[in-house]
């Protein structure tokens, strides 16, 4: 069995970094998908004073995401002005860098080549190594209008060094015509989920549920629905929520707990 190079010691601290502040709570709060104390604002929307560089390409992930819950700004009002007129989507949502491009970097030649997602609007795979600064001003141009009170210019790097070096190739991990995962150790990713997710997650990944009426959505049924969605929500986490993530060991650890999390209960 493959198993990443982490120290027992390092393990540790990650898991209590996710448990710090307590248990997540699944309610909404106004700009926020959870509500969590005043303790965790640092951890959830701010800064480290001498960030290291794998986290500030999770940081710029987050922002790919969902930048206003990342940031903790006010939710843009309308839908974006770039947006297609066939676009199946409307509101808020279109403001997000994923509704366009995709969660695997591709845009309308990967994943949302069709359905509710499909915009035409091509990926960002060809950002990769782009010069960062040159990135920042594109996203500053009125095609994308992020606008500072948006998106400070410190955390325009973020997105911008993301695009540039935060991109995998998620065709290594998830078949992006069927949406199956394709890669992985489930055994490896069981002790990592065991000893540092399920503090939150529970060891049935059923603690937490997303969904509705018509069913619960949990962390299995999410891994199984929308494996390229967790992918990246496992190497950079979840915008708003106290959530450790796994950017700082790489792609293939990820893929390791993508593959074990599909396996647990989806009811």
């Amino acid at each position: 069995m493959r198993l990443f190079s982490l120290s027992f010691s390092a393990i540790v601290v990650t898991a209590l970094v996710a448990g710090a502040a307590g248990q997540l709570e699944a309610s909404e709060a106004e700009n926020h998908d959870y509500s969590h104390g005043e303790e965790a604002q640092m951890f959830v929307h701010g800064a480290p004073e001498n960030p290291t560089d794998a986290w500030t390409l999770a940081a710029g992930g987050r922002i790919y995401d969902n930048w206003w819950v990342a940031l903790d700004r006010d939710e843009p009002e309308g839908t974006h002005p770039s947006y297609p007129a066939t676009g199946k989507k409307d509101g808020s949502t279109t403001w997000r860098c994923k509704e366009c491009h995709g969660w695997d970097y591709l845009g309308a030649e990967g994943v949302y080549r069709s359905g509710s997602h499909f915009t035409g609007i091509k990926g960002i795979s060809e950002a990769i190594g782009m010069d960062e600064a040159e990135i920042a001003t594109t996203m500053r141009a009125p095609t994308h209008g992020f606008t500072a009170e948006m998106i400070s210019d410190e955390e325009l790097a973020r997105l911008a060094a993301f695009v540039s070096r935060g991109q995998i190739d998620m065709a290594n991990y998830v078949d992006l015509a069927t949406r199956e995962i394709i890669a992985g150790d489930p055994d490896s990713g069981r002790a990592i989920f065991q000893t540092t997710c399920a503090v939150c997650h529970g060891f049935d990944g059923r603690s937490l549920d997303w969904g509705d009426e018509d069913g619960p959505a949990y962390v299995g049924t999410e891994a199984v629905a929308a494996p390229d969605e967790v992918m990246n929500k496992i190497l950079n986490a979840h915008p708003g929520v106290e959530m450790i993530n796994l950017r700082v060991f790489g792609p293939d650890v990820a893929g390791d707990v993508l593959s074990y999390i599909a396996t647990l209960p989806q009811e």
